[in-house]
């Protein structure tokens, strides 16, 4: 009996790291093979660049300051966009979720405004706010809103009736306590969950809301894409998700230190 709790997380370890290998053997065939056809030419090395060709582009684009000056300023309407986005998107979510009235006075704004793209408001950016920094955070902030949106809904209409009898037991009737006794607690999972997947689509949305002009990514790669640069665009655009994988990364060890009280 004593040899099997032991064994249990090692099973688990030694699965992770089996997935890991076959990961890193698929991304190596796959490099592999998109090298090979570059070279054989089949596929056109200008408009195919092949992996060999991205570390030459990284140094020349750190080298000039390019690469950094990107990063920066897509991190900033990236950081802005997803704060306000985010925020805004679970508040009113967690409200609607609260209150019948409300989702039923705000149902109708939702279903006409939810299936418009962020892209799409890229023209109404433009003329309200310029070719400034603050389009681009409100085109990334309209691109993470509804995302934070639903998972708060989703969430707090979730939580279980029951505790919220045994709060009122306790005498916790207020909703301004039950809310912060026992509906946010419990709905937490899943408004971090939603903000969890608001990363990557933040990220997504960059390269859209820098298409116009505005200094980051998005901007770069059409300066490079313009010029045939292709292995430059190659390079920011695993330049994303680098960053997506980074800030990912972070956000689950944030969420898993803050939410260990659960486990």
């Amino acid at each position: 009996m004593t040899s099997i709790a032991p064994a249990i997380p090692l099973v688990k370890d030694r699965t992770q790291l089996h997935r890991l290998i076959l990961s890193l053997v698929g991304l190596a065939v796959f490099l592999g093979l998109w090298e090979s056809l570059a070279q054989s030419g089949l596929l056109s090395r200008t408009l195919a660049p092949p992996p060999s060709m991205i570390p030459a582009a990284a140094m020349r684009e750190w080298a000039s300051g390019h690469w950094w000056k990107a990063v920066q300023g897509s991190f900033g309407h990236y950081a802005a966009g997803l704060l306000l986005g985010s925020g805004l998107g679970i508040a009113l979510g967690i409200s609607a979720g609260l209150s019948r009235t409300f989702e039923a006075l705000q149902l109708g704004i939702v279903r006409v405004l939810r299936p418009i793209p962020g892209i799409a408001w890229i023209p109404f950016a433009v003329i309200w706010f310029g070719i400034t920094e603050a389009a681009a955070t409100f085109i990334i902030a309209i691109g993470v809103f509804w995302i934070n949106y639903f998972a708060a809904f989703a969430a707090v209409r979730g939580v279980d009736p029951d505790l919220l009898e045994v709060a009122e037991a306790f005498g916790h009737r207020s909703r301004l306590a039950k809310l912060f006794k026992i509906v946010l607690p419990a709905a937490a999972p899943g408004i971090f969950n939603g903000i969890r997947i608001a990363l990557g689509q933040g990220w997504m949305a960059v390269v859209a809301a820098e298409l116009f002009g505005i200094p980051g990514i998005g901007a770069r790669m059409m300066e490079a894409s313009s010029l045939l640069a292709t292995s430059v665009v190659v390079l920011y655009m695993l330049t994303i998700a680098g960053l997506y994988s980074l800030t990912d990364i972070l956000f689950g060890r944030l969420t898993a230190l803050v939410l260990q009280w659960q486990r």
